[in-house]
């Protein structure tokens, strides 16, 4: 210690001691009294630490349902009798370029789906949900979601951090940023993508990415099959003392170097993710460890059926995670490329009934079991895309539904959330969002708010700026917070 006063110059010496302590004590004033940036908070020693919200509320953890490839609203959520009535006319004034295929543009398409209305709020559903139906009333609905591109890339970008680049923050990221984590010895957040072979979704791990915050933040991608993180068991000739004692080692050698700002924080984050790597070695296959529930809740999710147990098991696993403090979990359904995600540019009856028969069932478990543990309150589950689908055919053998950023639908349920309402509406045939209408920096203010936070004021500064999710937009959708 002495060693390191004896190397500084004077002005490092005043910086490490008088002026670095009285700037720690105006910083923890200004904090105290809600005059301080989160960012002069989050780049501490431990940027993982647990922080109070700004706004009290009672969601700790989000669960995100990411149904890629973009789902169909008015064959899933948004029901249009209007469109059965219209089924195979022309669309007067359609611009061709509104989808992806221009060259595939077909007249209008019913439904092949029936439809029922369920709950004390009569919300109709789509046939393929027939166990997610019995949830309606735990749910709000915003039916009036447009985004920025047709494309899946851009798209998926806009939706997961507020742009349609990649290299931006993702939602988790600001999150775990703004919150820190409870939980000392897991992620604090988790990603899942589609176990069946179908790849990751287009844009890959951009789509999980830290961004310009510290790297700390960035989604921990679990493998769908093996093991679920690489190195999880550490080598057998080293035990636990030499790999405490290289960390501490490492952790002094890194701490010894005179780093400012930027550098200072990813040098934090750095020496976090090596001692969490420790700890989770330890705390990772128990709480990966779906074997160990028993068989009744196994069968509540559906983990005994063939067709679902997939993703039931990894909407078992996102239950395990946040009740031992994971603050983020995102689960994809669906890959890669078209038929292999809800991209339903063929058969969009196939497509659809096929991925909802997969997630139908775990889903519902996930909330049945989280509202009988008495902490769906404190858990925000969503569900949703990057983009909804076109009310006109797509021409093919099999008709499908082309890409349609003007309209599709997301649904919220547990933490912070009013139950059985709809917010916002599309036209009488499901093309665009007239009513109410929501953009992705109006979700993501949303979220965040349901989470305890002002969207203007989780700010990051960087480049002379602050940076938030929310850019310089955003409105909240009030209507569904209870």
């Amino acid at each position: 210690m002495w060693t390191d006063f004896l190397s500084m110059n004077r002005r490092e010496m005043f910086r490490k001691s008088g002026a670095g302590a009285g700037l720690l004590g105006l910083a923890g004033l200004l904090k105290d009294g809600g005059l301080v940036a989160p960012s002069l908070i989050a780049d501490g020693p431990d940027p993982l630490a647990p922080r109070v919200p700004q706004l009290p509320v009672k969601a700790k953890s989000v669960i995100w349902l990411f149904v890629n490839g973009g789902p169909s609203q008015v064959d899933t959520w948004d029901y249009k009798p209007e469109l059965a009535k219209r089924d195979g006319m022309e669309l007067n004034g359609f611009d061709n370029n509104t989808g992806f295929f221009t060259n595939a543009v077909g007249p209008l398409m019913k439904s092949p789906f029936n439809w029922k209305q369920h709950g004390q709020s009569g919300t109709w559903v789509s046939e393929i949900f027939p166990h997610l139906a019995e949830h309606t009333d735990k749910m709000a609905f915003v039916h009036s979601c447009h985004t920025e591109s047709n494309n899946h890339s851009p798209a998926l970008f806009m939706i997961n951090t507020g742009s349609t680049r990649m290299g931006w923050p993702c939602v988790g990221s600001w999150l775990t940023y703004g919150l820190g984590s409870e939980s000392r010895n897991l992620p604090s957040f988790v990603v899942m993508s589609d176990p069946l072979d179908r790849g990751l979704p287009k844009g890959h791990a951009s789509n999980w990415g830290a961004g310009f915050l510290p790297s700390v933040h960035q989604g921990t991608w679990l493998r769908p099959k093996g093991n679920p993180i690489d190195n999880l068991n550490p080598p057998q000739e080293l035990n636990p003392d030499n790999q405490r004692a290289q960390l501490d080692l490492l952790a002094k050698l890194n701490r010894s170097q005179n780093v400012r700002s930027a550098a200072e924080a990813e040098l934090n984050a750095r020496i976090e993710s090596y001692e969490l790597a420790f700890r989770m070695q330890s705390a990772a296959p128990e709480a990966f460890n779906i074997e160990s529930e028993p068989d009744h809740i196994k069968k509540l999710y559906g983990l005994d059926q063939d067709h679902c147990k997939h993703f039931a098991g990894q909407c078992m696993m996102a239950r395990r995670m946040v009740e031992r403090g994971v603050r983020c979990v995102q689960i994809y359904s669906g890959g890669m490329e078209n038929q292999r995600s809800w991209d339903g540019h063929q058969d969009i009856a196939g497509n659809h009934q096929g991925f909802a028969r997969e997630t139908d069932q775990p889903i519902a478990g996930l909330l049945s079991d989280l509202e009988q543990r008495g902490v769906l309150d404190e858990t925000l589950v969503i569900w949703g895309g990057e983009f909804g689908r076109l009310p006109i055919s797509q021409k093919g053998n099999n008709p499908g539904r082309d890409h349609n950023p003007h309209a599709f639908t997301y649904w919220f349920a547990g933490g912070g959330v009013k139950g059985g309402v709809h917010h916002g509406s599309t036209d009488e045939i499901g093309f665009k969002a007239v009513d109410d209408r929501v953009s992705v920096n109006d979700l993501h203010a949303t979220i965040l708010r349901l989470m305890g936070f002002d969207h203007e004021k989780l700010t990051y500064f960087m480049n002379g700026r602050d940076f938030r999710l929310t850019d310089v937009a955003g409105e909240v959708v009030q209507s569904i917070i209870a």
